[in-house]
């Protein structure tokens, strides 16, 4: 199958001003994703070369995706790339098998964003902070759960991960 134009674009034009040579990762948080999928047990090391590379080759599909989903949503004639638009750009680029785990990410995140916007403190934040945007303290104390019960969510939610995608 043909790649599509934009995707031919991209992966062409590398030394413009508008290629992805300013699109990062950040190497911190991808170094702690290998370092949770490689445990130290299996004697593996993860060179920065090697970490720096699978930091542009995600880069690169990123914008792929995007890419395509973009085109999609376009002939859709909307404005907004959503959901659908990703799944669909992931089966017409031959990622099919990605489209289950996308979905479950995406209502993941849906109920983590109604937890978080149902937060006494994020509805004080939405009507008196300039930028809409609550401090993360206050998202933390008026979550009604102790330090100890969100840690545990939070390491609920990276093992969750972890056997999704490990």
């Amino acid at each position: 199958m043909p790649l599509p134009a934009s995707t031919r674009y991209w992966l062409k034009y590398d030394n413009g001003t508008l290629g992805n040579d300013d699109l990062s990762l950040p190497k911190a948080t991808v170094q702690k994703i290998v370092s949770e999928i490689l445990p130290p047990s299996a004697g593996v090391a993860f060179a920065k070369e090697a970490r720096d590379l699978l930091i542009e080759c995600c880069v690169e599909f990123i914008t792929l995706i995007s890419s395509e989903a973009n085109e999609i949503s376009e002939k859709e004639a909307k404005k907004t790339i959503a959901c659908d638009h990703i799944t669909k750009a992931l089966e017409q680029l031959g990622f099919t098998d990605m489209v289950p785990a996308v979905l479950e990410a995406a209502a993941e995140h849906k109920e983590v964003q109604k937890v978080i916007h149902n937060f006494p403190s994020a509805q004080f934040a939405k009507t008196n902070n300039d930028q809409g945007r609550e401090k993360k303290a206050d998202k933390f104390a008026n979550s009604g759960m102790s330090m100890e019960e969100l840690a545990r969510l939070q390491e609920e939610q990276f093992a969750a991960a972890r056997e999704r995608h490990g």
